[in-house]
């Protein structure tokens, strides 16, 4: 590429690579990638105005240029699998310009032959979209926590199976869990501990993700310091995002309940609403209809 070819916002040209190495990446995947990306989005999402007519759905290469910040002949190249090396920089305006998704966004490092971005620390924040979604589920408990198993928030539902949380200092789900005593009935329930192993293994995943997060790295050390139990759990080496599963509790007020315990990933915080879904027409959806009335919003 002479310089002619390059405009203020263009990288510099990239050292040569040995075909073959890993580096170079998958230049046919890289432009197929960008092409199938490119038709996905229109003008309208990408803010843009549309003029003239278009043989084909998507954004033309010249406006993805545009949004990226770079020469349209340096994206033209790209496209073709030919050109040089991008840089992480250009990568990650490419990204931005075809409004990838973070998994997209992984993959279009790593079929260019770069490592992905590592991911933002966690979130703790909850915005006011999630606290409009739990309070708009009066007969479904659900609450939300974050990558370290503390309790964000709740609706008033939830406080029939997680208490009342207003004045509590420690909130974390994990530390609540193994308090119980190696000896306690609790630990021969088969479901209980499918569920405690099941929240280990996500906590590793968050361990994995959030590399060096203060908050999980503080709640690991202090767990297998304090809970043999966990301790044997960690090191099992058990790794599985959280999912939905089947749960049956015996409750206090309600009685026998069973309800599938549904898991939404909250994109780009760590978060995870966990909300227990009784099925239509079922004794647990009436018995939480009956709590709900129970319950007085404070």
């Amino acid at each position: 590429m002479n310089r002619a070819e390059l405009t203020a916002g263009d990288p510099a040209p990239a050292p040569r690579r040995r075909a073959g190495s890993p580096a170079a990446g998958d230049r046919a995947g890289l432009a197929a990638f960008l092409r199938a990306r490119r038709a996905r989005v229109s003008p309208r999402d990408a803010g843009l105005a549309e003029t003239g007519r278009r043989r084909t759905p998507g954004l033309r290469r010249q406006e993805v240029a545009q949004l990226a910040g770079m020469s349209v002949d340096y994206y033209i190249r790209l496209e073709q699998g030919r050109g040089p090396h991008p840089s992480r920089q250009v990568l990650a305006a490419l990204a931005r310009a075809l409004m990838l998704t973070a998994d997209e966004r992984d993959y279009l490092f790593r079929v260019a032959g770069e490592a992905p971005p590592q991911p933002a620390r966690p979130s703790r924040d909850i915005t006011p979209g999630i606290r409009h979604l739990l309070d708009s589920m009066p007969t479904t408990p659900a609450y939300v926590v974050d990558a370290a198993y503390n309790i964000l928030a709740w609706n008033q539902l939830a406080t029939h199976f997680i208490g009342d949380l207003a004045g509590h200092g420690d909130r974390n789900m994990i530390r609540w869990t193994f308090r119980w005593s190696p000896g306690d009935p609790m630990w021969t329930d088969e479901q209980f501990v499918g569920f405690t192993k099941a929240t280990v293994a996500d906590l590793r995943a968050g361990y994995a993700r959030y590399p060096r997060d203060p908050e999980i790295e503080r709640l690991v050390t202090e767990m297998l310091a304090l809970s043999p139990r966990f301790a044997e759990m960690w090191a099992a080496h058990e790794v599985e995002v959280r999912g939905p599963m089947l749960k049956r509790i015996n409750h206090p007020q309600a009685g026998l309940l069973e309800f599938e315990c549904q898991v939404l990933h909250i994109a780009e915080t760590g978060q995870r609403l966990i909300a227990y879904c009784a099925a239509p027409g079922s004794a647990t959806e009436q018995a939480f209809i009956g709590l709900a009335a129970q319950t007085v919003p404070g």
